[in-house]
């Protein structure tokens, strides 16, 4: 529910204090609610969150939004739309401040050639995004609404603050069935 890379993140981090790197990593800082890509635009730079948590979604045709991810420390944003060398596909806004070290597309071009480690760090990254996203649609496929919200409410208890609206993207609902959702489990669980 919410991604972190604590790997990614301290590799970055030695390239970012190391001299030879010096200029071509930078930190930026996005206050909440700030929209730090933007779907179908085309992004100037790479980034790894440093610290903050974001949402990753996208907006239909019809303007409804889907929340795919959360993102948290550790996590890379805009290196889909590198390699494959199309505009943003999904946006990506603060719902915390955010810090993030930012870099330039030929910069992270030219790392992607030479340095091992990068390249096996985003095969990892790409491996995982594949595996949490068939899994979580497996299982809310198999499960109900108030089991999935179960366990988000219990993410959220402990690592973020999410807004109705976002939890209700985020599992694919209205917010009025997000509503009979909570009642339903707050019901639930007065009887045990």
């Amino acid at each position: 529910m919410l991604r972190t890379n604590q790997t990614f993140l301290d590799y970055l981090e030695g390239l970012y204090s190391s001299e030879e790197h010096k200029g071509n990593i930078v930190l930026e800082s996005f206050e909440k609610g700030d929209k730090i890509l933007v779907q179908n635009q085309i992004s100037t730079k790479i980034m790894l969150v440093k610290s903050g948590i974001t949402k990753c979604y996208f907006v239909e045709e019809n303007g409804k939004e889907y929340i795919v991810e959360f993102m948290g420390k550790g996590e890379i944003i805009g290196e889909i739309e590198v390699i494959k060398n199309v505009p943003c596909i999904c946006s990506i806004e603060a719902i915390t401040e955010v810090t993030v070290y930012s870099m330039s597309i030929p910069y992270f071009q030219a790392l992607i050639k030479k340095d091992l480690t990068l390249n096996n760090l985003l095969l990892d990254v790409f491996a995982e995004r594949i595996f949490n996203t068939s899994s979580r649609a497996s299982y809310q496929q198999l499960h109900k609404t108030e089991h999935t919200l179960s366990q988000l409410l219990e993410v959220k208890s402990r690592e973020m603050e999410i807004s109705k609206e976002d939890m209700a993207t985020y599992l694919g609902i209205t917010v009025e069935s997000l509503n009979r959702a909570l009642e339903e489990l707050q019901e639930n669980n007065s009887e045990e």
